[in-house]
């Protein structure tokens, strides 16, 4: 039944992306990428997030929204979530008062359509395969961004990691807030217990959304930041979803 379920839920995000999508692509010859990320974007990705929740079964709860600076606040912003999977690359656009400039890689531009879209949204693509070249850009685009009202997010794991386990964090998060004097938001996100990473079916329960304190990164160091960034959600993480991080440690006895 949950493959059926989630069978159908993909196929609607399949057969209703041609139409916002190629909506956005056209009207990016005379809208803002602004207007097309509220008018396009954003309404796309929450139907996602709302068929998974009637279809799939998904369901979400938030912790500590009081902790996300609301529309008015223009101070720069570097979120650093967790990601276990694609789930909360849809879900955060549906949440936040400021549009999100996502740091992708550059291959996701060769999706049709979805990758149309990613390159009008002036969002910031790089080639993980050139990390120093990566940088420069991402430290120039993200600061442009910042200064027409976006917020950047950044997975500082730099990609999936299944549940229960813990990344390599990376400090390019926090390197872009030093750099910026941006304010660092660390985010929770229990979604591998719902949508298991390089997977197409969902499982039926609740994912936990927690959103720690913004943490100014002037005078910080990026290193010693992101190991604060990374004890607070790790640390959350545990408490989110006990089961799964009992299970590793199970997993890890010696037989007797």
């Amino acid at each position: 039944m949950n493959a059926v379920r989630s069978a159908l839920v993909f196929m609607w995000m399949v057969v209703s992306v041609i139409p916002f999508g190629l909506g956005l692509v056209v009207c990016s010859l005379f809208l803002s990428d602004t207007r097309l990320w509220w008018t396009f974007a954003v309404p796309w990705l929450r139907g996602v997030i709302i068929a998974a929740h009637l279809v799939g079964g998904v369901k979400y709860r938030v912790h500590g929204m009081e902790n996300l600076p609301d529309a008015e606040d223009m101070r720069r912003v570097v979120l650093c979530p967790k990601h276990q999977s694609t789930w909360e690359t849809f879900f955060f656009p549906s949440m936040t008062p400021h549009p999100l400039a996502y740091v992708f890689k550059r291959e996701l531009l060769y999706i049709p359509i979805f990758g149309w879209c990613l390159a009008r949204l002036k969002m910031v693509n790089i080639d993980r395969r050139k990390r120093s070249q990566a940088w420069t850009k991402v430290a120039a685009q993200g600061r442009e961004l910042m200064d027409r009202g976006k917020w950047v997010i950044m997975f500082p794991e730099g990609t999936r990691t299944e549940r229960g386990k813990k990344g390599d964090y990376k400090s390019g998060a926090t390197r872009l807030a030093v750099a910026t004097g941006a304010s660092v938001i660390p985010i929770a996100v229990t979604s591998g217990r719902c949508w298991p990473r390089r997977t197409f079916t969902f499982i039926p329960g609740v994912i936990d959304v927690s959103i720690g304190t913004p943490v100014s990164a002037l005078g910080r160091k990026p290193g010693e930041l992101m190991d604060e960034v990374e004890r607070w959600i790790e640390s959350e993480m545990k408490r989110l979803d006990p089961e799964a991080y009992a299970i590793k440690r199970d997993s890890a006895l010696p037989n007797e």
